[in-house]
């Protein structure tokens, strides 16, 4: 080797050496260790993954100044996550039961929700004069597979085991009413139809989620985007309904139900109001371990694929925002940690108040666990009715 190569040749080996060290975080004694691989179902670097999650859409973050110019962009975001949307098609609504139930009726229709599912909803519709406001009831999850738009309304010629299901549930997460019934009685038009995978649309159950999640990637479509695309079609038929004001209508639901609220609240047009229940957190508080969020299955019916990189939870409900929001959440429910409960709802504050519509946001935290009970709902129909100006 000539020798001015050879003098070159050491100073280049010992720059790469030490650049090599230099970028290299680990020690001498750890890089003889192979690094461990998954703990309780999360990749043993989460946490190193979260502190990356900086949410760069974020109203909170962000340099803009056009509140409408950010909404768009965000809402954009969500729209690309949900993936590709089924076709629509027309409604074709057929009604194919009714029941008189006194100052209301209640009706069986069949609609085309996309082209691609024909599907049964309950629709409740006052008698006295309208157009009334109405309300998109959105079903919980509940691992409670064998009953959906049963959750919230009266369920009626059904097999009687399904009929006993359904009051059983309500008993138990609802305070014993369906509070679909609950808000027909006080003028509201309500309407609910199942989540695939649910009731009518059931043959999944509980260890199936995770299969069908997977499938629908694989098809190029999301489980939580088919049932976000289906809930704004839903939104939409509830607005041309002929008994329906559709500049008053408000979405309500427990769970993931709650979440479908806030989610269809900042993604639909029609949609003027939202009570989201138990359902809300910042996003990194959750994914821990032990959380529900990170055992997979029924976590699925929420995941978009990569919107976590840009948003947080409370970003894209607060793309809803100045819609008047009311969010009710239990202090005793262990799907939630208190903390991050009241960092989501300190996140959406400063949305709303930086828009001078702090007065349309509620908030509140119920001595509770993950339920619906009375006192939420005698608090939720209040403030309903006077954001909706119920029968003024």
């Amino acid at each position: 080797m000539p020798e001015i190569m050879k003098s070159c040749y050491i100073p280049l080996v010992l720059v790469l050496v030490l650049f090599n060290n230099h970028i290299n975080p680990l020690s001498a004694q750890q890089t003889q260790q192979e690094t461990p691989g998954v703990k309780d179902k999360l990749p043993v670097f989460y946490k190193q993954l979260a502190a990356r999650q900086v949410y760069p859409l974020s109203w909170l973050n962000t340099e803009k100044d056009d509140f409408s110019a950010w909404q768009k962009e965000a809402r954009t975001k969500v729209m690309e996550c949900l993936l590709t949307p089924p076709p629509e098609v027309l409604f074709n609504p057929v009604v194919i039961s009714e029941q008189d139930r006194g100052s209301y009726v209640a009706r069986k229709i069949l609609i085309s929700i996309t082209g691609d599912s024909r599907i049964l909803g309950f629709m409740l519709v006052p008698k006295s004069k309208g157009p009334h406001p109405a309300v998109l009831l959105l079903h919980d999850h509940g691992a409670k597979f064998d009953i959906g738009k049963e959750k919230v309304i009266e369920p009626w010629e059904e097999p009687a085991e399904k009929i006993e299901s359904a009051k059983n549930w309500v008993k138990e997460c609802y305070g014993g009413r369906f509070i679909g019934d609950e808000l027909a009685k006080k003028g509201y038009v309500c309407f609910a139809v199942d989540m695939l995978n649910w009731s009518d649309r059931g043959g999944a159950g509980y260890e199936g989620q995770q299969a069908l999640a997977s499938n629908l990637f694989n098809l190029g479509t999301s489980f939580a985007g088919l049932i976000a695309h289906e809930d704004i079609r839903a939104a939409e038929f509830l607005s041309v309904q002929p008994e329906v004001d559709p500049m008053r209508i408000a979405a309500m639901g427990l769970s993931v139900g709650g979440f479908r609220t806030w989610q269809i609240a900042a993604l639909s047009e029609h949609i003027a109001a939202g009570v989201s229940v138990c359902w809300m957190s910042t996003h990194k508080a959750l994914m821990v371990p032990g959380n529900n969020q990170a055992g997979g299955n029924s976590v699925y019916t929420m995941v978009h694929p990569g919107l976590s990189h840009y948003l947080d939870y409370p970003d894209v409900a607060s793309i809803a925002c100045p819609k008047p929001m009311m969010f009710c959440c239990g202090s005793r429910d262990d799907l939630f940690p208190v903390e991050s409960i009241n960092e989501a709802f300190v996140k959406m504050r400063k949305v709303w108040d930086s828009q001078n519509a702090g007065d349309k946001l509620l908030t509140k935290l119920y001595d509770s666990p993950h339920e619906y009970n009375l006192m939420m709902q005698s608090d939720a129909f209040s403030w309903l009715d006077k954001v909706m100006q119920n029968g003024k």
